[in-house]
């Protein structure tokens, strides 16, 4: 392409415009292993996340329900690192924004390919952070639904950070130890700067998923630890304040029955200390208190081995039905709780009966539950 007239190589588009050496490769290099790291696992760990909650048909049946803290673990790094990621990414953008001004903005056909391939790298992956970091604030200012193209844009962002490292490769490889570069004070302060600024966030976050930070969390929307256990959806929001007086729950197999809250709590009952984990990071134990869940489909005929359907009381919502695998339906710390730390269930927190199962998200953890069912 022909220069352009001398009147536009002003300001970032002038010849020299960017003299620091810290806008090099290495500094791109370190950098970019720093958040390709916290990518990868951010995404591998969302897979988990996602495949517990809408598990495909042959997979359903080979979930596990132990470890119990299995979920707490795997979706409390999602969030710490997808939001490590932040201050990376910003860093890694910082390195090589003057190439954005670098003329001509294609040298050639494939030069165009790649320039195109790091426009959708970088735009895939600020919404994914915009997104996510919104998504721990329960805040969805846009029309698309946040799970599906959270999702989707996830296997776009790892496409085209995998495309980008084969392009890069040969750079990569120039620079990848410390030895192939010429220290640079200005690049150890912004290596040093980034490295600060990803421990702050993570520090000041991480303890509502990690019980020995939660003395540090300051920024963390969920305080896990300091009150009662944290509501997502409230009774009021599901339409569940005023629970029928002749409330029964369902239990629907062979020998299906109806059964009431007062012959509920006159069954054995079994406490269980569980914990609450959800998608947006954090989680929290408590002691749960009520019928196991095997012992309620024993009862109504349904055999070992059985995956379940559990219907709440809600007239809507995403979670309103929710699937359980049979690995979950057996386990013996999967309860139809009926108290929390002792007490009474309440509106809040899914009186009069809510499920808890070990090692399962929390938005799948029913509360207000009407039917129980064999699938």
């Amino acid at each position: 392409m022909p220069a352009p007239p001398a009147v536009l190589r002003r300001g970032p588009f002038r010849p020299g415009a960017f003299r620091s050496p810290v806008h090099g490769p290495r500094t791109a290099v370190v950098l970019g292993r720093w958040l390709g790291a916290a990518l990868l696992l951010c995404f591998a760990t969302g897979l988990v996340s996602h495949l517990l909650q809408e598990p495909p048909s042959w997979l359903a049946g080979r979930l596990p329900s132990r470890p119990v803290d299995g979920y707490r673990v795997t979706q409390g790094l999602h969030v710490v690192a997808g939001l490590a990621a932040i201050p990376l990414a910003g860093a890694k953008l910082w390195t090589v924004y003057p190439r954005l001004f670098a003329w001509p903005p294609a040298r050639s056909v494939l030069h165009l390919l790649e320039r195109l391939s790091i426009a959708l790298l970088v735009a895939a992956v600020l919404l994914e952070l915009f997104t996510g970091l919104l998504n721990t604030l329960q805040w969805y200012p846009w029309p698309f639904p946040f799970r599906q193209t959270h999702y989707w844009t996830a296997w776009t962002a790892v496409g085209a950070l995998l495309v980008h490292l084969a392009v890069k490769a040969p750079v990569i490889a120039a620079h990848r130890r410390r030895a192939d570069a010429a220290p640079l004070p200005g690049r150890r302060a912004v290596l040093a700067a980034t490295a600060a600024a990803v421990g702050a966030v993570t520090l000041t976050t991480a303890g509502q998923s990690v019980p020995w930070l939660r003395g540090l969390v300051l920024f963390a929307p969920r305080r896990p630890g300091t009150g009662s256990l944290p509501v997502n959806r409230t009774a009021a929001q599901a339409g569940t304040t005023a629970v029928p007086a002749d409330w029964r729950l369902a239990v629907d197999g062979p020998d299906g029955y109806r059964i009431g809250l007062a012959e509920l709590r006159a069954l054995p009952q079994t406490s269980a200390v569980l914990p609450i984990a959800c998608v947006e990071g954090w989680s929290a134990d408590a002691r749960w208190t009520g019928v196991r869940l095997a012992d309620l489909l024993r009862r109504a005929g349904v055999p070992a081995g059985s995956a379940v359907r559990i219907t709440s009381l809600e007239a809507d919502g995403p979670y309103r039905v929710a699937e359980m695998p049979a690995a979950y339906a057996d386990d013996p710390l999967t309860l139809l709780a009926l108290a929390l730390d002792g007490r009474p269930l309440t509106p809040d927190h899914g009186f009069p009966a809510r499920v808890v199962a070990p090692n399962r998200p929390g938005v799948l953890q029913t509360k207000w539950v009407a039917r129980i069912e064999a699938v």
